[in-house]
């Protein structure tokens, strides 16, 4: 697999959005979130995406320079259309809106956002919250577009996969958050176990007639998702169902799936201001404190020893910034064929 730098997949992504018909600024945001994630090891986030979008955008599911809206605010709230823009350029926009809001006003904001394409790896926004002295959170959906989680006890797809996110300020070396979707895992993550022709963990999903399955293929032919939690899945389902009330019913999306399949990420987010709780530096040592007082028990059996929430994507962000990001053989094919007709062949391939 070629291993290629941040800096030269930052410089690839861009051009590729870029002639696809996205706006250089909106594509230089989209592509730093990308490879941001590929950094943190979230390859299914990462620029592995940029076909999709590329096909959104020649879809116009996704419509660039798509105007930001606020439909209605007060000091401490703030409802966002995105008119079907790109997701990490809204989301990115609301999240700084609501953090301006927390700090002016009594130390609590919140806001939705509805009408965007999809907005990638959550804890990108949470983090920025923490990255200025609040705790951020971040919940979402994906609106009304085709689902892929079935309910606790069903066999039907009714929910999306949900995923929620929050950030804490701290003294550690790295960011502590939470990002973890509420099924037991996603499909892009069922169709890398397929493409190596592996079965995929008990527990992830059914096939058609509701049965639990280890066979991807059985998967794809019908069956579902299941929500987090194994045996314990009805505490994934009910996370599931309350991020779609956050992220689908209040920003006024709704629920169920809507015909064209157009991707539509709902979003709600919130975020705290410490200083108005507890003094910033105190609150960000005790964090840090509370983080080693974790990873000072001894590990158990088999285990290489406790890390904190967050702490993994930050070894892995370190080591990657430093050697490179692998890009699979297939992704990277698909890259430098959707280049071609745009000219920019021989810049992808000058890049390994």
């Amino acid at each position: 697999m070629p291993k290629v730098s941040s800096v030269r997949l930052q410089q690839i992504g861009e051009a590729l959005l870029t002639a696809a018909g996205a706006l250089p600024e909106e594509a230089a945001i989209v592509t730093r979130h990308l490879v941001a994630s590929n950094l943190a090891g979230v390859d299914s986030h990462g620029v592995s995406r940029i076909p999709e979008y590329m096909d959104r955008l020649g879809k116009k599911h996704i419509v660039p320079g798509a105007p930001f809206q606020i439909k209605q605010e007060t000091a401490t709230t703030t409802v966002v259309d995105g008119n079907w823009g790109f997701g990490y350029v809204i989301t990115e926009k609301t999240m700084q809106i609501t953090i301006d809001k927390a700090r002016a006003s009594g130390g609590v904001a919140a806001a939705t956002v509805a009408h965007q394409g999809h907005i990638g790896r959550l804890a990108a926004y949470t983090v920025m919250a923490a990255e200025q002295g609040m705790i951020g959170l971040i919940t979402a959906d994906s609106g009304r577009s085709p689902k892929n989680v079935v309910p606790f006890g069903g066999r039907e797809k009714r929910l999306g996969t949900n995923p929620l996110s929050i950030a804490v300020p701290s003294l550690l070396d790295g960011p502590l958050f939470i990002d973890f979707s509420t099924s037991a895992s996603i499909p892009p993550k069922i169709s890398s176990v397929a493409k190596r022709g592996e079965q995929i963990p008990a527990g992830w999903a059914i096939d058609a007639q509701g049965r639990p399955t280890t066979d991807p293929a059985k998967y794809a032919q019908g069956g579902g998702l299941l929500p987090l939690g194994g045996n314990e899945g009805h505490k994934g389902y009910g996370l599931a169902v309350i991020v779609e009330i956050l992220c689908g019913l209040l920003p006024g999306l709704g629920f169920g799936v809507e015909p064209s399949g157009k991707h539509n990420d709902g979003c709600f987010l919130a975020v705290f201001d410490v200083e108005k709780f507890l003094p910033l530096a105190i609150f960000k040592k005790e964090v840090a404190d509370f983080a080693k007082y974790l990873k000072d028990t001894p590990p158990s059996e088999g285990s290489k020893g406790v890390i904190y929430p967050g702490e993994m994507e930050w070894k892995t962000e370190c080591e990657r910034s430093t050697s490179g990001i692998e890009i699979k053989e297939d992704l990277w094919k698909k890259l430098s064929e959707l280049a071609a007709p745009y000219g920019l062949g021989d810049r992808v391939q000058s890049d390994l």
